[in-house]
């Protein structure tokens, strides 16, 4: 009878700790140690993170099946795709008390009206990173997207160049510096795109979601297309190891996608509650800033700006000014027809 007591014991325990785990499907290095731990500490639960690098993966990861996670974090394009597919629960605004810290700005957004699904976390700006100290001796320009597709500039970098392995993402760029929408869905504009693309590839050294952080930071790369909380880490990475050059990044002059990243619960979470309790933690100012602090990403919490260092909320490329936001755009989700023809295009871009 003990050992039966002992297993039975055991079997409750073990069914505790899986009970009070949430499942959080996040962007890699999207949420701090420091902000982990101290949420495990106020729930007297566990966290455990898998991570992705774009949207489009997480998708297909969902539409292949994937389940159990509680909490994923979207960006404004991808949620308007998981409502239309009915892969989200409802909120419960009553379980958030902090959802009024928000920015008015970011709530009632077109992807989720009422916010009935989301919650806005962050914002980042797809940009370009690079070696401050290598550009200026070659005499190339920071501010513009000619510097990722142009082999006038290429041909001083060649080897040195990473581009974001992301179809939206680097179709948008290249839209832009085309002279479109990066929500323009023409044809023809797309193909063109395309072929800016393959005449820039064979100068890049890869396509890349993550690695390019650690290669901008020790100087394996010279030029990184990517994320603005990324380009911030890089610096920060640099700058600690007292590298011998400086890591700067620039929004540029054709404009960019701007990204709100948002948090929303999957319908297979078997705990929407801790879901719940877990957005409203991050909604509180000081723990809403860490992201900003410490990840380096923009804020959509009001009650985060008196928390942020100034250092950090006087950058410009992480806290957009009206000015730089006049030139910025959130993608937007495609049709099935398009879908199609952007994944057609896209592996003539990889084959190529």
């Amino acid at each position: 009878m003990k050992a039966l007591a002992a297993l039975l014991l055991g079997l409750s325990a073990l069914a505790a700790e899986a009970a009070d785990t949430l499942y959080l499907y996040n962007w890699n290095n999207y949420i701090s140690a420091d902000t982990a731990e101290r949420f495990e500490k106020w729930c007297g639960c566990t966290l455990k993170q898998d991570y992705y690098s774009d949207n489009e993966e997480m998708l297909a990861k969902l539409e292949a099946g994937a389940a159990g996670y509680d909490l994923l974090v979207p960006t404004g394009n991808a949620v308007q795709t998981l409502i239309r597919k009915e892969e989200l629960k409802p909120l419960d605004k009553g379980q958030l008390p902090h959802f009024a810290n928000l920015n008015p700005a970011y709530v009632n957004a077109w992807y989720d009206p009422g916010n009935r699904y989301s919650v806005p976390y962050a914002t980042t700006v797809t940009l370009i990173g690079y070696n401050a100290d290598k550009l200026r001796e070659l005499h190339l320009p920071t501010d513009t997207w000619a510097l990722i597709f142009e082999p006038k500039y290429l041909e001083k970098l060649k080897g040195r160049v990473t581009v974001l392995n992301s179809q939206r993402e680097l179709m948008a760029a290249a839209l832009r510096y085309l002279g479109h929408s990066a929500q323009d869905t023409d044809a023809d504009h797309w193909r063109a795109a395309r072929d800016l693309i393959v005449r820039a590839k064979p100068y890049w050294a890869t396509f890349s979601n993550s690695t390019y952080i650690k290669e901008l930071a020790i100087g394996t790369i010279w030029v990184a297309h990517g994320y603005s909380n990324d380009m911030f880490r890089a610096r920060e990475d640099a700058k600690a190891a007292r590298r011998p050059f400086a890591i700067g990044f620039a929004i540029p002059k054709e404009g960019a996608v701007l990204a709100v990243d948002n948090f929303v619960i999957h319908k297979s979470s078997r705990r929407p509650d801790l879901a719940q309790r877990f957005i409203d933690f991050m909604l509180d100012g000081a723990n809403a800033a860490d992201v900003s602090n410490l990840i380096g990403a923009g804020n959509p919490n009001a009650a985060a700006v008196p928390h942020i260092r100034p250092e950090v909320a006087g950058e410009r490329a992480l806290f957009p000014t009206r000015e730089d936001i006049a030139r910025l755009e959130m993608l937007r989700d495609l049709d099935p027809k398009e879908r199609r023809l952007m994944s057609r295009l896209w592996t003539e871009i990889k084959v190529k």
